[in-house]
């Protein structure tokens, strides 16, 4: 009989593992709307729906999820508390930027969110959607955003370091992803990267949505940019000029006040006691 090689991979582990990758990317999803039905997880992540049933089952065991009677729709309940509440570590961009989020928000009711570089995307490090009456997402936490299709992520390609930028756009121009295709034109997207340092500003590519619109400007500190702070709206309630009059000025200023809480910025263990 053929022994397996002692260094060959066990299909049981990387079954396993994709077990808990699903696990993961279902609870994400649960995680970004109020109620899902199994079709509506099934849409957004792919996972087969008898396998989504059975982790269903086992979050809903465990605590994690709950289901209601009335709808046969699945939300989140008390019991994801407990993955995080041990986390306590956040950037300290994330620290200083979040009461100038909240500000925001309380002012113009729209939500806010920051965002950071993570390779080949900006992710949602930050968001004020929870606060905002004013949102088509119930959380956005973690997303992903393109770097030359969002507003986010334009903000930060722009004004960025151009050694940075070439770095950054050839891994994006490796991604595959369909809203990352303006990468691959390269004199169509350095028009669209000159306009935004001229405006100062980023806006959503229309294409992408058709419901809403971001405005993103960057937040600078030590010379380059370390994080992009946009604000999102309706678009059937205003058009960009109109968001553009009304919101840039408090964005720009408040992308200002983080940057020089960054500056003040001392963390904990360096503080006096």
């Amino acid at each position: 009989m053929t022994r397996p090689h002692p260094d060959a991979p066990d299909e049981r582990a990387r079954g396993g593992i994709r077990s808990v990758e699903r696990a993961i990317e279902l609870l994400q999803a649960l995680n970004r709307q109020s109620v899902s039905s199994i079709d509506d997880l099934h849409r957004r992540t792919g996972i087969p729906k008898s396998t989504i049933a059975r982790l269903l089952r086992t979050f809903e065991a465990k605590g994690l999820v709950a289901q209601s009677v009335r709808f046969g729709a699945y939300y989140l309940a008390s019991g994801v508390a407990s993955l995080c509440c041990g986390y306590n570590h956040q950037p300290q961009v994330i620290e200083v930027a979040t009461p100038v989020c909240d500000a925001l928000t309380r002012e113009f009711k729209w939500p806010v969110t920051l965002a950071l570089l993570d390779i080949d995307a900006m992710v949602v490090r930050y968001s004020t959607i929870p606060q905002s009456p004013l949102s088509l997402l119930h959380s956005s936490i973690n997303l992903r955003r393109s770097l030359v299709g969002r507003a986010l992520g334009l903000a930060y390609l722009a004004f960025c370091d151009p050694q940075e930028r070439e770095f950054i756009l050839d891994v994006v121009r490796r991604t595959g992803r369909e809203e990352d295709a303006l990468a691959h034109d390269p004199e169509g997207l350095e028009r669209l990267l000159e306009e935004t340092r001229r405006q100062g500003y980023a806006l959503r590519v229309p294409e992408l949505s058709q419901q809403s619109c971001t405005l993103a400007v960057p937040v600078f500190h030590h010379g380059g940019v370390a994080a992009t702070l946009g604000l999102t709206w309706f678009s059937s309630v205003m058009t960009s000029v109109e968001a553009v009059d009304r919101y840039l000025a408090r964005l720009v200023e408040s992308a200002d006040q983080v940057s020089r809480g960054l500056g003040r910025f001392k963390p904990e263990s360096s503080r006096e006691p």
